[in-house]
C-alpha cells in the first residue's frame, strides 16, 4: 500500500464513529488478559475482529511505541513495559494506596487473610493493591486483573455504590444471558444494600470459591465521583471461627475504610 492510500485509509478510520485507528489500537491492547498474556496474530484477529492488514498495521505502530512486543520463539505478541509507564501516572495519583497499605497488611496479618483494594469506573473493577498474610492460602490475584461483579463481595459492593439505573442495566444484561443468574444477582444485591446500610459492610459466603468467605466496603473517590474504591477482606472458611466474619472481620474492615475515608476527605457512597 502506498503512502497516499494508507493516509486515506487512516482518514476513513478517524472519520468512522467508534472505529478510529486509536479505538482499534485500544481494542488490540484490551485483548490481553491476565489469563491470556500472550497472543498470536491469528488469536488477535479472532478476539478483535480486525482484518489482517489493519491488525498488522496497528500492531506495528504499537510495537514501535513500546506498548507491545513480539516473541519470536513462541510467535506471540505480548504487552511491553511501555504500558506500565502509561499506568504509572494513574497509580501515582491514587494516594489511597499509600495510605491504605499499612492498615491493610495489619488486618491481613491479624485475621490470616487477604485484604484487597479495587478501583472501578463504569462496569470495570480491577485490583490496584493487595496485602496478604504469609499464612493465608487464598489465591493471590494479579494487579490489574478484573474482579467479578456478581460473584464477589467486592463486585456487589461496587454495584451497590453505582447509580441504581446503572446497576439495574448490569443486572438486566446478566438476566438476558441467564435468567436464573440474573434473578439470583438481583436478590443478592438487595441483601448487599441492606448489609451496607445496617452493618457498614457486605458479605460473600463461598460465591466465587466455596472455601472462601469475604466482606467488602465501597468508598467513593474524593474529587472523582465516578471512581469508586472497594476494600475487601477474604479468608479461608476453615481459618474463621464461628461468627468471626460478621462480628470481627467485617467491623474491622469497615473501620479501616472509614479511617481512610476521613484521611482522604472522601464521601462514603452510603453515608447519609
Amino acid at each position: 500500500m502506498d503512502q497516499e492510500s494508507r493516509s486515506q485509509e487512516d482518514q476513513v478510520d478517524v472519520d468512522k464513529s467508534g472505529g478510529s485507528a486509536l479505538a482499534r489500537g485500544i481494542l488490540i491492547l484490551q485483548a490481553f488478559k491476565v489469563d491470556t498474556p500472550a497472543l498470536t496474530a491469528r488469536e488477535l484477529m479472532a478476539v478483535t475482529g480486525l482484518p489482517k492488514p489493519t491488525l498488522f498495521r496497528l500492531i506495528t505502530t504499537l510495537t514501535e511505541a513500546g506498548l507491545l512486543r513480539y516473541e519470536e520463539l513462541t510467535g506471540r505478541f505480548m504487552p511491553a513495559p511501555g504500558l506500565g509507564r502509561l499506568a504509572a501516572p494513574l497509580l501515582a495519583r491514587v494516594s489511597i494506596r499509600q495510605l491504605a497499605f499499612g492498615p491493610m497488611q495489619a488486618l491481613a496479618d491479624r485475621v490470616c487473610a487477604q485484604v484487597s483494594l479495587g478501583l472501578g469506573l463504569g462496569l470495570d473493577l480491577v485490583f490496584i493493591e493487595l496485602a496478604q498474610s504469609k499464612d493465608c492460602v487464598t489465591v493471590r490475584p494479579a494487579m490489574g486483573s478484573h474482579i467479578s461483579m456478581s460473584r464477589t463481595a467486592s463486585g456487589r459492593a461496587y454495584l451497590s455504590a453505582l447509580p441504581p439505573e446503572q446497576a439495574q442495566r448490569y443486572i438486566d444484561s446478566v438476566r438476558e444471558a441467564d435468567a436464573e443468574q440474573g434473578d439470583w444477582l438481583a436478590d443478592r444485591l438487595q441483601q448487599t444494600r441492606r448489609d451496607l446500610a445496617e452493618r457498614g459492610f457486605c458479605m460473600s459466603h463461598g460465591d466465587l470459591d466455596r472455601q472462601t468467605e469475604a466482606v467488602a466496603v465501597p468508598l467513593r473517590a474524593a474529587g472523582s465521583p465516578d471512581e469508586i474504591y472497594v476494600f475487601a477482606c477474604a479468608a479461608s472458611s476453615f481459618e474463621l471461627k464461628p461468627g468471626q466474619l460478621v462480628d470481627d472481620v467485617g467491623p474491622r474492615l469497615a473501620a479501616l475504610a472509614r479511617s481512610i475515608e476521613a484521611a482522604l476527605g472522601a464521601p462514603s457512597p452510603h453515608s447519609t
